[in-house]
């Protein structure tokens, strides 16, 4: 999976988000463990694209990075 790849399935999770929480239109209220996800997983994408670009900027091969679990991701400090 590459940068472009990484920023294609954020801008299609971000886009889940929003239509998760505006609902379906007719005033259900979102579906809370599936926005749950698509946070978790929004953040999970966010650190591998941060994990990349550091390899690449000191000169390692970004292909190297891999995904973070969850319990780890959702465990920093912002």
């Amino acid at each position: 999976m590459n940068d472009q790849d990484i920023l294609a399935r954020i801008q299609a999770l971000v886009e889940e988000e929003h239509t998760l929480r505006d609902g379906s239109g007719d005033g259900q209220a979102p579906d809370h463990a599936r926005l749950k996800q698509v946070e978790e997983n929004l953040d999970q994408c966010w650190d591998l694209l941060r994990q990349r670009r550091a390899k690449a900027d000191s000169g390692e091969n970004p292909n190297d990075a891999e995904a973070r679990p969850v319990s780890e991701v959702e465990g920093y400090k912002q």
